[in-house]
């Protein structure tokens, strides 16, 4: 169906980013019409004909106002959000985790945004962006988004910035690798070059290869396909091709010898630099299906990682999402369509915390188109904050979805202790982000 909007916002999609944009406008006095093909048609994961449906787990991970996804859910609920209100609703015991009770969860948020006054629910298939007339469009369709629009959006977008296929090399912090044992350069270059370097020997490769050919790894979902584009594939399959295709392939050690030695490793571990403020690092080339446990035990043993942190794991699957750093504002509005704005994982963000998030502001900044007001974005400091800067300032040909994590925030002026940097991000937060509502008035 294709749809043309007026002065009344649409939101296309009724999953957590859908249904939270839908509420942010309507708390905020905007008719709402928001638009699910839920229950005349489903996608391959969906099984419910509630909105919000969780799909895969029912936690909403860490709770702890001092983690980076317990401070956002924080920042959620000083701005009213319904989800993470329902979610507190219907929580089950799982100790510093915040699970709910998936029924109940998906059965309030429906009954809650089918009461409202100002939206309305239309159950029906949207095949086409919308054009508006003074009105606002967000997208929220989500990461298994239909053929017709995914096809459609990729038009809009270009084919080559809409993506279909998640394949995720893990993320370290920065600060918990050791220079001592890793060395910086790029190939072939005479001077420090852009990339850390982690030197295996021959015993070092030999055991990693064992390691890998041992190790447990993620199934597929039945609706994911295992198609590997050849030039990403997973370690794991480079792995299964023979014992020196990863040493031939992405770790490959030609013209990385060792600064202080002059030496060429046996083969070599590519560290890019993630980030602008250089806190987080990629492996590169290691997108991988290994579980979150085994990439611990088997990543932690390269030498030079045995006191890594992950800020995010390798994964691989089926994931539709914009190339954000070429598409979108600090606003979530398209650079194209001011008046078109996407949200929850479409924008490129992971996680059911990340994409309502995302929904919120999107939820905020159409509610403030429809009423003549500049959108915002919010402050850096801040766990939404962050998600936008990473969304809006990652390097277009690098840029992958995350979960929040610290290494998206500013950096520190000065050295922090460990064990106080989680508490003082969330002091940071709150009062920027009591700032920016004052300020806004939101």
């Amino acid at each position: 169906m294709t749809l043309a909007t007026t002065d009344t916002a649409t939101v296309i999609g009724g999953g957590l980013a859908g249904c939270e944009a839908a509420w942010q406008l309507a708390r905020r006095g905007c008719r709402v019409r928001l638009c699910d093909m839920k229950p005349a048609k489903f996608s391959p994961a969906h099984q419910s004909a509630h909105l919000a449906e969780l799909v895969c787990s029912n936690s909403l991970r860490s709770d702890d106002p001092h983690a980076a996804v317990g401070l956002l859910k924080n920042e959620m609920r000083a701005l009213g959000s319904l989800i993470m209100q329902t979610a507190d609703e219907t929580a089950v015991p799982a100790g510093k985790a915040l699970a709910v009770d998936r029924d109940l969860f998906a059965e309030t948020i429906t009954r809650a945004i089918a009461a409202h006054p100002l939206i309305s629910v239309a159950q029906e298939e949207i095949t086409t962006l919308p054009e508006t007339t003074g009105g606002a469009v967000i997208l929220a369709t989500g990461p298994l988004t239909s053929e017709p629009l995914a096809a459609d959006l990729a038009r809009f977008t270009g084919t080559d910035r809409l993506f279909f296929y998640d394949a995720i090399a893990p993320i370290l912090f920065a600060e918990s690798l050791d220079r001592n044992v890793i060395y910086q350069k790029s190939r072939y270059d005479d001077g420090p070059g852009d990339y850390l370097n982690c030197p295996l020997g021959r015993d070092d490769y030999t055991a990693f290869m064992a390691a890998l050919k041992e190790a447990e790894y993620t199934k597929l979902h039945d609706f994911e396909d295992a198609k590997y584009f050849e030039g990403c594939l997973p370690i794991e399959v480079m792995c299964g091709r023979g014992d020196d295709t990863l040493r031939f392939g992405p770790m490959k050690p030609v013209g990385l010898e060792d600064p202080r030695s002059g030496e060429i490793p046996y083969a070599v571990i590519q560290l890019r630099r993630e980030n602008k403020a250089g806190t987080l690092y990629n492996m590169v080339g290691f997108q991988t299906k290994l579980t979150q446990g085994e990439q611990r035990r088997i990543f932690t043993r390269i030498p030079g990682l045995e006191e890594a942190e992950f800020a995010r794991y390798g994964s691989i699957h089926r994931n539709t999402f914009i190339c954000a750093p070429e598409i979108l504002r600090a606003t979530l509005q398209t650079q194209a369509r001011p008046d078109l704005l996407v949200a929850g994982q479409l924008s490129g963000v992971e996680g059911y915390v990340e994409s309502t998030a995302m929904g919120l502001l999107a939820g905020i900044n159409a509610a403030r188109l429809l009423q003549g007001c500049e959108p915002l974005s919010p402050p850096p400091e801040t766990g939404i904050g962050a998600l936008i800067t990473h969304l809006t300032q990652t390097e277009v040909n690098h840029f992958q979805p995350s979960n929040v994590n610290f290494g998206l925030f500013p950096p520190w002026e000065k050295k922090v202790p460990k064990r106080m940097r989680g508490q003082m991000r969330a002091a940071r937060s709150e009062k920027a982000l009591k700032a920016w509502i004052e300020t806004y008035q939101l």
